[in-house]
């Protein structure tokens, strides 16, 4: 990963810039029906080429959801969502979160979410069950482990793009970008007004370099910064991972109502972790089935991304106890004879391939020292096998983010951000100069549209009126457990999956 290759990343962009929409790939207009599973909304799809080289070749329809805007005489247009992942659903985030945006955002605009290329609807990546069972525990101990992992993951990339056939190779984001574009143009607007949360960043990141002209507005909550190199990513990753669990345990020793008030959140994680490692840890409702180190780490890890501080501690209790689990909480994932398994969008835009156990062990030691509570960023620790058997070159490669003439970009972070650390943020804003502003909330979770007045109020004048705020914009903190947060989906948000198989971690994902 530490090998960015600018140039390429450079040339790539130009290119994209020189190849317009050939007239047919989203002339048309969409043809909008009542959706089948949820009448309240329009479905409709736009075909796109699998290889954007090569155009007139086969073909795959995008899946869209509608929400009509519910003010025709107040209507600014189309706002499109992404909510992330890899391998969120817009189709399905739109349609099962309905009062997520603000009752004005919904007043002025048409709500358009879509399945990216690979994603659910719009032909989805799939894998054997039996190929994702077989695949080793994701955070090897020796060399011989991580030997055995780089082969099962080679095997498990053969099944999956067997299976999935042609577009395997083509999911990377710069191809989805070109497939926003091709939506933009079927519902007839001139520019682009975009939401994207998590993952969903870097779509909007990149459609501004590659058409920085046809931008009207794009929010973008929670960043991913692609210039990060190998060590970057492990390093920021566990910084900010750590930093969520002090916030936790911090709360936690001032807060009465928190389960392990009286013990302290220190010891009960210690001794858990302790049990994971020795095998002896356990969801009671599947008592044949260790919950790993990892798996437990990635539980906490998710539950910082509401947060859910109360939900965690209680938790945490109930397994140190030997109680009964929420339903589905450190459950084993039960594949079919096929599953769905978006990582191969992530290891063709991040090059996260360690040569050797020895590189990645540096990692995680280096990872251990930042995070002393939490060990790793439990992303970049799971992320980085998994793309082990992505081969060279890697379509969009770690580069810094240019973009040229187009509106400037809002950046919304929080402040105590687990997954898309505030330093990402940051960071991007420094690559894109004038062409950011940067809203910061101050307080904690995995994207912060609709934690508070201030940052809704920010975010909605911005997609509106494309009112840009003052730099250096903050908003207060909200308590997680004041209730006040109300339009944040609970529990978290609908871009994290269920867990992919047993002794994986949770797929929460960027």
């Amino acid at each position: 990963m530490r090998r960015r290759i600018p140039l390429l990343g450079l040339a790539l962009v130009i290119i994209a810039l020189l190849l317009p929409i050939p007239t047919g790939v989203a002339a048309s207009a969409i043809t909008w029906l009542p959706c089948q599973d949820n009448p309240g909304f329009d479905c409709g799809t736009v075909s796109v080429p699998i290889d954007w080289n090569r155009r007139n070749g086969p073909r795959i329809a995008l899946a869209l959801a509608r929400h009509k805007a519910t003010d025709p005489a107040a209507r600014v247009g189309s706002l499109l969502i992404n909510p992330g992942g890899p391998g969120g659903s817009g189709v399905d985030f739109v349609m099962a979160r309905p009062n997520w945006l603000s009752d004005e955002l919904h007043r002025r605009f048409d709500i358009v979410g879509f399945d990216p290329r690979g994603v659910a609807r719009s032909h989805p990546i799939v894998c054997s069950g039996e190929a994702l069972n077989r695949t080793p525990y994701l955070v090897p101990a020796n060399a011989a482990q991580f030997e055995a992992l780089r082969v099962g993951i080679t095997d498990l990339r053969a099944d999956c793009r067997a299976r999935t056939g042609p577009l395997y190779d083509q999911v990377n984001t710069l191809n989805v970008v070109r497939d926003l574009d091709a939506i933009r143009a079927a519902l007839g607007e001139e520019k682009l007004t975009f939401y994207g949360v998590s993952y969903g960043t870097l779509l909007g990141q990149q459609y501004a370099e590659m058409y920085p002209r046809r931008v009207r507005a794009l929010a973008l909550d929670s960043n991913v910064d692609h210039s990060l190199d190998m060590k970057e990513f492990f390093d920021t990753g566990a910084v900010a991972a750590q930093d969520s669990f002090n916030e936790f345990a911090n709360w936690c020793a001032r807060s009465q109502g928190c389960a392990l008030h009286e013990q302290g959140v220190r010891a009960v994680w210690t001794r858990l972790l302790a049990k994971a490692d020795r095998g002896e840890l356990r969801n009671p409702a599947f008592p044949d089935i260790p919950v790993t180190a990892l798996s437990l780490i990635s539980e906490a890890h998710l539950r910082f991304y509401g947060p859910q501080w109360e939900f965690l501690a209680q938790l945490l209790v109930d397994l140190d106890n030997g109680a009964a689990l929420p339903p589905g909480v450190l459950a084993p994932y039960q594949n079919g004879e096929v599953a769905t398994f978006p990582f191969p969008i992530l290891c063709q835009d991040f090059d996260l391939r360690a040569r050797g156990y020895s590189e990645y062990a540096g990692h995680l030691r280096r990872s251990a020292r930042l995070a002393p509570d939490m060990r790793y960023g439990p992303l970049a620790a799971t992320l980085a096998p998994i793309c082990l058997a992505q081969p060279t070159p890697i379509p969009n490669p770690q580069r810094p983010t240019r973009v040229r003439d187009s509106f400037p970009l809002l950046l919304g972070t929080a402040l105590h951000e687990p997954a898309a650390p505030y330093e990402w943020t940051v960071g991007l804003a420094r690559q894109l100069g004038p062409y950011a502003r940067v809203l910061t909330y101050e307080g904690w979770g995995h994207g912060v549209y609709g934690r508070s007045d201030c940052i809704t109020g920010t975010f909605d004048a911005y997609l509106i009126s494309r009112t840009l705020p003052p730099r250096g914009k903050r908003c207060e903190a909200v308590s997680p457990a004041s209730g006040l947060t109300t339009r944040l989906p609970q529990p978290p948000p609908a871009h994290i999956p269920t867990p992919i198989l047993p002794g994986w971690p949770s797929a929460q994902q960027l």
